[in-house]
């Protein structure tokens, strides 16, 4: 297994948009406490100076546990503060120009919403994994395109390369999604909004044991 893709299984933790720094910074560090492995800094609508802040600090944090960070989105924020990869959605920048920018060690990920052609092309580009989703019906995107679980066999099939579900994934229904492929969930609700966040994590951690 290469360094990279040993981070590309199991639970996948992407933030929520929380504008206050040491609240989101708690939040992460008991999902690392709980085993995540690989977090993905996403705040949308926060100003430059402020996703700058968070994004080096919740690194420093993913460095102290050994954990990944990706950045959502920002190809040049993730270079500028030397995180390790980014993660790309409809509308962001070119697959190819990402992987141009970030080198062969950083990791890429491309949102592929129910599109398995799209699939194909981000692997064909040099993704390292693709999302696919929203499989359930998620509270964070309540209008998200719907993908059945048959795409995330399919997508495999197709990409070759790591695949993680996302949208709507809780731990009652990860056993689901891990049956039909996934080598990642990645949760945002499910798990900061839990009462015991680290805790959570380590259930979907345990779902991963003997994979």
């Amino acid at each position: 297994m290469t360094e990279k893709r040993k981070f590309l299984t199991g639970l996948y933790a992407v933030t929520p948009a929380d504008n206050l720094l040491p609240r989101l910074s708690t939040l992460v560090g008991l999902a690392l406490d709980g085993g995540a492995k690989l977090v993905q800094y996403r705040n949308k609508d926060a100003p430059m100076p402020l996703k700058r802040a968070q994004a080096a600090e919740l690194l420093r944090i993913c460095r102290a546990h050994g954990a990944r960070l990706i950045v959502n989105d920002d190809v040049w924020l993730a270079i500028e503060i030397g995180a390790d990869g980014v993660h790309l959605g409809r509308g962001d920048a070119d697959p190819v120009m990402a992987r141009q920018a970030l080198g062969p060690k950083r990791l890429l990920g491309v949102s592929c919403y129910d599109d398995i052609d799209r699939a194909a092309a981000a692997a064909a580009a040099g993704a390292d994994y693709i999302a696919i989703g929203s499989v359930f019906a998620s509270p964070t995107k309540p209008g998200a395109i719907r993908a059945p679980l048959e795409l995330i066999t399919e997508a495999k099939r197709r990409a070759k390369i790591p695949v993680a579900a996302i949208g709507g994934v809780k731990l009652e229904n990860a056993p689901a999604v891990l049956a039909a492929g996934a080598d990642m969930v990645a949760v945002v609700s499910d798990l900061f909004d839990a009462m015991d966040i680290k805790g959570r994590a380590a259930a979907f951690h345990k779902l991963f044991a003997n994979r």
